[in-house]
């Protein structure tokens, strides 16, 4: 059986890993001597990386499958942005997207480079011998990786170099014990209601502006399935959104869009099939039409724009038509400005509406942008390329964020969740400033809350904001709270969710 590999691909001995590299889920350090017999797949990833999200449902399955066998699972995290670079900010990543198999902090890109990997997602096969046995970049098909191993556990098998068992790995996960679990996005109704994304959760929770929970949406499970409210199933839900009473759901892993019909306690699916999408699609009829990684949601009259993370687009779904179609991005991945249809957009992850101009947060570019909802034009405010980024106030043309996930926009200023600098940041639309409103330039970047070195306004990776009463309510993210900040007294709370 012959397979393909990327153009550069050259059969060598695989690199052994380095010595002295942090190792995540596994009471041990691995390397390729003491994996001699066995099937090795490595993924190299990052955790910012939507395609990389994309292939850990793939390796997920594979895993299960053979599971007892003598094939084992390694994710190499080879860092774009600085903030993924720590390990302890890699080992929140793992805890989140219930990554199950070993992984290694690929430090300074060490392990990436020794293998001649130059794309996010990579997945490189080592059979028992040791050699590199096949190598491709971009989002797997479990069907190719299955015919690989099988080819290797088979001809192994034959020629006695296949371990007689596997070699054992003690899992050692990250145990998450509070209310929330890796909130993602945050709304408020004209009334005071908060509808949060507890996404790890799988649900939706309601409750009132002093934590109170009033609704659980959601049995817990993974799943997707309609139903009432005890019933229901989400997975990693992220997007929440009032709108005419009811919530509107970006039920991101399921690539969905869900209703919550608080009047008849019922999740009703809009759009999506619950498989992944196409890169390009024009759209249709909601829910036969599959989508990818839909991930924050904004709303205006009778539509219900989507920010479509997965394939650099921004969507627009009609409650009365039921039509889905694309709205912006042209789905190749760059900071690209010009008609909407025709820009290119970068993961875009959060969404905020205010007249007649829709602005998100684009954020594998680090920028801030806008969409003229009149002249049909994209346009960047801040941010420069797919790899610039950091923690810069001052002039628009200047300042830089780090892969920022929410966004919230008023009259003359946008309130930025710059989710890797850990911090609040404020767009002035009226003097072209941009300044750090929680969390400084050069401050200590991951603050947990029980943290005594964090200055009291310390966030760990915010993914929300939303501003209610002139109070900003945020989804500390890899905190699992939901933190207050009173813009008038300078205070940062937290919200007692209970």
């Amino acid at each position: 059986m012959s397979f393909l590999f990327d153009q550069n691909f050259t059969k060598m001995k695989a690199p052994e890993f380095p010595l002295f590299f942090d190792w995540l889920n596994t009471e041990e350090e691995l390397s390729l001597e003491k994996l001699k017999g066995h099937v090795v797949v490595l993924d190299f990833w990052n955790y910012c990386c939507i395609n990389c999200m994309h292939a850990l449902p793939v390796l997920a399955e594979l895993e299960k499958k053979y599971e007892g066998t003598p094939v084992v699972f390694i994710g190499v995290h080879s860092a774009k942005f600085e903030n993924e670079q720590l390990t302890q900010n890699i080992e929140q990543a793992v805890a989140r997207y219930e990554i199950h198999h070993p992984v290694v902090t690929d430090e300074e890109m060490t392990i990436w480079r020794s293998y001649g990997v130059n794309a996010w997602p990579t997945i490189v096969i080592i059979d028992p011998k040791g050699d590199i046995f096949f190598r491709r970049s971009g989002e797997p098909q479990k069907e190719v990786l299955e015919d690989v191993i099988d080819t290797l556990l088979e001809e192994s098998a034959k020629k006695g170099t296949l371990a007689k068992k596997p070699f054992e790995i003690k899992y050692k996960p990250v145990e998450i014990t509070s209310t929330l679990a890796f909130p993602g996005k945050i709304s408020i109704s004209e009334d005071g209601k908060i509808a949060l994304s507890d996404s790890n959760h799988n649900r939706i929770l309601v409750t009132n502006l002093s934590g109170k929970i009033e609704q659980i949406i959601g049995n817990g499970e993974i799943g997707f399935s309609d139903g009432d409210f005890e019933t229901a199933t989400f997975f990693r839900p992220q997007g929440v959104l009032w709108k005419d009473g009811d919530i509107y759901v970006a039920d991101t892993e399921n690539h969905a869009l869900r209703k919550i019909d608080l009047t008849n306690r019922k999740v009703i699916t809009l759009v999506g099939t619950g498989e992944q999408g196409p890169w390009l699609s024009e759209g249709g009829k909601g829910k036969d039409v599959a989508i990818s990684s839909p991930w924050d949601l904004a709303a205006k009259d009778d539509l219900i724009f989507i920010a479509m993370a997965g394939n650099h687009q921004i969507w627009v779904y009609n409650v009365e038509t039921e039509m889905v179609r694309r709205f912006a991005g042209n789905g190749r991945e760059n900071i690209v400005d010009g008609e909407n249809l025709e820009a290119q957009l970068a993961q875009p992850s959060g969404l905020s509406i205010y007249g007649n101009k829709l602005y998100f947060a684009d954020s594998e570019v680090s920028a801030i942008r806008e969409v003229d909802l009149e002249r049909m034009q994209v346009k960047t405010i801040v941010g420069q390329g797919l790899f610039v980024f950091g923690h810069q106030d001052g002039p628009v043309n200047q300042a830089l964020f780090q892969h920022p996930l929410g966004i919230f926009a008023t009259v003359n200023k946008i309130y930025v969740a710059d989710t890797y600098n850990s911090a609040i940041r404020v767009i002035d639309l009226m003097t072209k400033q941009v300044s750090s409103l929680i969390g400084k330039p050069g401050m200590k970047t991951v603050c947990r809350v029980d943290d005594p070195d964090c200055d009291k306004l310390g966030l760990y990776e915010p993914s929300d904001v939303e501003l209610f009463d002139n109070m900003l309510y945020l989804t500390d993210t890899n905190n699992h709270l939901v933190r207050v900040y009173d813009l008038e007294k300078n205070i940062l709370q937290t919200l007692d969710i209970r």
